[in-house]
């Protein structure tokens, strides 16, 4: 009793994220109750936090965890020296600041899976627009795969490029049109309707580059914040993927779906090209691994200008292959695996399946 009372603020901190923590685990089993807590609590308050935010042009989220980094480091200092201080009550004094961190770390953890980890468990996007991922023949990839080369031909020349024939769109440009992006996918699916706001450029682009992040979205502030230093060409679709979590849209294959079909309906030259694009980097890779004959005749087939594009990108992230990029990969694999991804990172993959389900109609009537 002694011990309980002479920790008793940090064992009731600790029982309350445990509670917390037990409360989501039972309630992402019954869908009208994650429904209900996101649409009317956890919504809400992303929305919030996000018209706090978008008041400054920077990205909140950086600020935030360069301050969680230069605490994390000062408390264990500060931990350090107390013990030290401590004594004969050396033991209780180290039991405290463990039990501290971990409270700290629970409370995080909890406060992510009432905020934003409750998406993972609501009605999806496939849910409510009908739309299934579906057994993809070889046929039917092939089909859509080369039916996304002949847009990404029709779109190549209404995009300016540099000498080298690279896309050369300004980071202004782009930013300044993503607000209208999702307007066409507003028409097909009114249920994605949102009022967007222009994402965030991160500072430390490079180091999400590193780390082979593109882009994330931060419940705790309501932020979608860009990597800037990526290829150009993709950073239109980065941002309709980023836009889609904005929607509540937790599952990656989704995001990316509608990362494809936000741009390719926004009537945007640069976001209709890097929309194509996205899609056959996709159905490409996957068509590569199942027909590399198929794969190289509609390779073959595209413009120089979408060659030396996918060139560049592949040159640009070979660079940055190495362990920080597959450490960070391999600890998002496991937060997907969490939340009940059973694919982990690989669920990226489905999009094919939705992209084939999707487009196929349109590829077999137009190709």
């Amino acid at each position: 009793m002694t011990f309980y009372k002479a920790h008793r603020k940090l064992h009731i901190w600790l029982l309350a994220d445990l509670i917390l923590l037990a409360a989501f685990l039972l309630a992402r089993g019954h869908r009208q109750w994650v429904n209900g807590w996101e649409r009317f609590v956890a919504a809400p308050i992303r929305r919030a936090l996000g018209s706090l935010c978008y008041q400054v042009s920077f990205s909140v989220m950086e600020v935030l965890y360069v301050l969680a980094v230069i605490l994390a480091a000062a408390y264990v200092v500060w931990s350090i020296a107390a013990v030290v201080r401590a004594g004969g009550r050396r033991k209780r004094r180290a039991y405290s600041a463990v039990l501290g961190a971990v409270c700290a770390g629970l409370s995080v953890c909890a406060a992510t899976c009432l905020l934003w980890g409750v998406c993972y468990y609501t009605d999806t996007f496939q849910d409510r627009s009908g739309i299934r991922a579906e057994e993809v023949s070889l046929s039917d990839l092939t089909a859509v795969t080369a039916w996304f080369g002949s847009n990404l031909a029709e779109t190549a020349d209404q995009v300016p490029r540099d000498e080298n024939g690279l896309f050369d769109v300004s980071l202004d440009d782009i930013f300044a049109e993503s607000t209208d992006i999702y307007e066409g996918a507003e028409e097909l699916f009114p249920f994605l309707a949102f009022e967007d706001r222009v994402p965030k450029r991160m500072f430390f682009s490079k180091i999400m580059s590193a780390m082979n992040f593109t882009g994330v979205y931060f419940a705790f502030t309501g932020e979608s914040n860009i990597n800037v230093d990526a290829p150009a060409c993709l950073i239109p679709s980065t941002i309709a993927h980023e836009l889609a979590h904005q929607r509540g849209i937790a599952s990656e294959q989704e995001c990316n779906f509608l990362a494809v079909l936000a741009p390719t309906t926004s009537g945007i030259p640069e976001y209709e090209y890097s929309g194509w694009l996205m899609g056959y980097i996709h159905l490409g890779n996957a068509l590569y691994g199942a027909d590399q004959e198929a794969w190289q005749a509609i390779r073959d087939s595209l413009p120089d200008t979408v060659r030396a594009d996918l060139a560049y990108n592949n040159t640009y992230w070979a660079s940055f292959e190495g362990v920080a990029a597959d450490a960070s990969q391999k600890f998002y694999d496991t937060i997907l695996k969490g939340y009940g991804q059973a694919d982990g990172i690989r669920s990226y993959g489905t999009v094919v399946d939705l992209l084939v389900a999707y487009y196929r109609d349109a590829a077999m009537t137009n190709g």
